[in-house]
């Protein structure tokens, strides 16, 4: 992990949206508000956040496609807590981002409908994961979505839901399936569309020793994706061991991380354009591999030869305006 206590912040003035991070209590780990806050205190300059489903605090009782509206109605009193401006003037889970299942269909209409009541102005997405490989080397995801989930006709009238009611589309999946969210773009050409921690580069399994390769087809299947104009994509994600680079060595300070994510940054930004880009922590889940102040020193490091608007569209701009945060902090 880099060295959190003595390593100097870059550029403390840039004005960041936090796009992906997460808040729970589950038995093996706890993460909540006054965690958040101290890892975000580090001296980065952190306005809002985005909240994004973890599977925590959903409902105990009552119908089972509505028990995911517990974990934004919990989202949304974190954002009132962090508003009242009692715990800092970062407007931490400014936006929300919830599950619901999309192969509802049509019926997923009272389930997105209950998130809104739930989390009212703050409600701004939903994140139904697809992330799947056949290999059981790669992680399952929660949702166990099985093949294919990004073609199925139910989960396809579903997400043709998300438009009547203005959300945004947070797509979790595997490098291999980016041409399965290409696909969903193109059918759906209106729809945002958020691509998380760059679309899951694998090195783990079938990847594992291949990552020349690996970065070679992600890059292809990104610049195919690049030309549906309604989708973004977050930049983070590297904290997790079975995705992109290797880890730079304990010890390590933002310029090797920097040095490693360069390639994998770059390309977003040359295919995308940084007015379709978003950093993001993806705290706490990257936590172990790298400090919240390195990580930003990294981003900040990554990109320190772009323009000033370049940066700010990065750092806060396309995360503001996707997720819709109208900032309150000078």
């Amino acid at each position: 992990m880099g060295d959190a206590i003595t390593e100097p912040i870059i550029d403390p003035d840039i004005r960041i949206c936090d796009a992906h991070h997460h808040l729970f209590d589950f038995p093996e780990q706890t993460y909540l508000l006054a965690d958040y806050l101290n890892d975000s205190a580090s001296g980065h300059r952190i306005v809002s956040t985005v909240f994004v489903d973890s599977t925590a605090f959903y409902r105990a009782t009552g119908p089972a496609k509505l028990r995911v509206i517990g974990e934004t109605e919990f989202a949304n009193g974190v954002a009132a807590m962090a508003a009242n401006g009692r715990y800092g003037t970062a407007r931490v889970c400014a936006s929300i981002v919830g599950h619901a299942d999309l192969t509802l269909g049509a019926a997923v209409d009272e389930v997105l409908e209950a998130h809104m009541a739930a989390g009212g102005a703050r409600f701004r997405g939903i994140r139904h994961i697809s992330a799947y490989d056949p290999d059981p080397a790669v992680p399952r995801s929660h949702t166990l979505p099985g093949p294919g989930l990004l073609s199925r006709a139910d989960f396809r009238e579903g997400f043709g839901r998300l438009a009547a009611h203005e959300l945004v589309f947070d797509a979790w999946l595997y490098h291999p399936q980016i041409p399965d969210i290409t696909a969903l773009a193109r059918a759906f050409p209106t729809q945002p569309i958020v691509l998380d921690h760059l679309g899951g580069p694998l090195r783990v399994g079938p990847y594992e020793g291949r990552i020349g390769e690996t970065f070679a087809v992600w890059r292809d299947s990104l610049g195919e994706l690049a030309r549906c104009q309604n989708v973004s994509v977050k930049i983070g994600g590297f904290g997790m061991p079975f995705l992109g680079p290797e880890f730079p060595q304990p010890g390590a300070t933002y310029e090797d991380f920097a040095a490693a994510w360069r390639p994998w940054v770059e390309t977003c930004i040359e295919v995308f354009s940084p007015a379709r880009c978003m950093f993001e922590s993806n705290f706490p889940i990257d936590k172990p591999s790298v400090s919240y102040r390195t990580l930003w020193n990294a981003f900040k490091w990554v990109t320190r030869s772009l323009s000033a608007e370049e940066r700010t569209r990065l750092f806060h701009g396309t995360a503001a305006e996707i997720y819709r945060i109208e900032d309150q902090v000078p």
